[in-house]
């Protein structure tokens, strides 16, 4: 069954606010305390005692950088590396419609894999994260190629 994508974002100035803080006050508490796993207290005002959860450094860099994020106003998704994704969430991810992630990224043979279940398309997100870090790529050499071309025309005024 495919996983919803759900991107979050904030939109308040007191919730931004706060995400900066937070994330500002967590990365500069792991740069002094490099440990594998870090103890968080949970603290309610409701409640006589806070809560203790034992969380892998990791989690916590990975909340960081949610946090940096959502502070200016970025939608986030959060999706397992493993997860098999429908046409429509792929389509999202990239930015294009439907059609086009069908007719040009994964139809006939495109540079993104994908399996079919009855006759529906799954793609894995791990193999999208890797043709969207190509592109990426492909895109920034081009750029720089046409800097280039205009800087030796002497197009830099």
């Amino acid at each position: 069954m495919p996983m919803p994508i759900r991107p979050q974002t904030l939109n308040d100035e007191e919730t931004l606010a706060a995400s900066d803080r937070a994330a500002g006050l967590l990365a500069d508490y792991l740069r002094r305390h490099p440990t594998p796993t870090t103890r968080v207290q949970l603290v309610d005002d409701d409640s006589p005692a806070p809560t203790t959860i034992e969380v892998p450094a990791q989690a916590l860099k990975l909340f960081i950088e949610i946090l940096d994020h959502l502070k200016d106003g970025v939608g986030v998704t959060v999706v397992p590396s493993d997860a098999d994704l429908t046409t429509q969430q792929a389509a999202d991810l990239v930015g294009v419609s439907r059609p086009y992630l069908i007719d040009k990224i994964l139809e006939p043979t495109g540079p993104v894999p994908f399996r079919t279940v009855g006759r529906h398309r799954r793609i894995k997100f791990a193999d999208l994260q890797t043709y969207l870090r190509a592109d990426t790529q492909k895109r920034k050499r081009a750029s720089d190629r046409v800097t280039r071309i205009g800087l030796d025309a002497g197009l830099d005024d």
